[in-house]
């Protein structure tokens, strides 16, 4: 029973973060697109803003490879899960795939809220795997607990590049609707979307994964 509470738990988890970071790594396309239209000549931001889309692709081979050694597919979870998905949708009043990424360019406030809006995901997901790395259902699958690892290692900059840009703009870091907004998300994702999906046993596996159409799709090993 305890085994079957541990691989269920774990396996929840990991499809929510196969997900996650798979979602990241191609809407980040859409920042890198914002701010080097914007910040032309600012080198050290697009670097560190190609580095957040390098390291979120880094992140998903990890874990699709986790699912490949365990010999099962993710579960199929939609934008439900996920943290940006929610904050998008919220916070611009549509979803990432329908966000107007010239609209950004062109708008000062836009692009702010952008930047926070990422910002604030990626602090909140350096929060999530420092609590992640303590839980004995993780820690009791190694290979997943080098990957928490390596995510540990990579968040912070991934969200300070944002942040340095505002500061350095003289825009507001956050304001308390959009913490509010990341509170509510991360509690419903946290209390209502991860038990639900732990007791649904009719949840289908994906059949193919979603990275399949893209040129990068081959996975990297898991490494130290």
């Amino acid at each position: 029973m305890l085994q079957a509470f541990r691989r269920r738990y774990l396996d929840v988890l990991g499809s929510i973060y196969i997900y996650n970071e798979h979602r990241g790594y191609t809407s980040i396309d859409r920042v890198l697109e914002a701010v080097r239209a914007r910040c032309p000549d600012d080198a050290t931001f697009i670097a560190a803003i190609e580095k957040h889309r390098a390291d979120e692709r880094k992140h998903y081979t990890m874990f699709r490879r986790w699912f490949e050694l365990r010999g099962v597919m993710p579960l199929a979870v939609d934008r439900a899960c996920g943290h940006i998905d929610r904050f998008v949708e919220i916070v611009f009043g549509v979803t990432i795939d329908d966000l107007d990424t010239k609209a950004v360019i062109a708008s000062d406030t836009m692009f702010e809220r952008l930047c926070r809006v990422n910002m604030l995901t990626e602090m909140r997901g350096m929060k999530q795997v420092d609590t992640l790395l303590k839980s004995r259902l993780v820690r009791s699958d190694p290979t997943l607990m080098k990957i928490f690892r390596i995510v540990e290692r990579d968040e912070p900059s991934h969200w300070q590049p944002y942040q340095d840009w505002l500061d350095r703009t003289g825009r507001p870091q956050a304001k308390w609707t959009e913490k509010l907004t990341d509170f509510w998300i991360h509690r419903e994702l946290l209390f209502i979307m991860l038990p639900f999906l732990f007791l649904n046993p009719w949840i289908p596996r994906r059949r193919d994964w979603v990275d399949a159409g893209e040129t990068e799709a081959t996975p990297r090993p898991i490494a130290a």
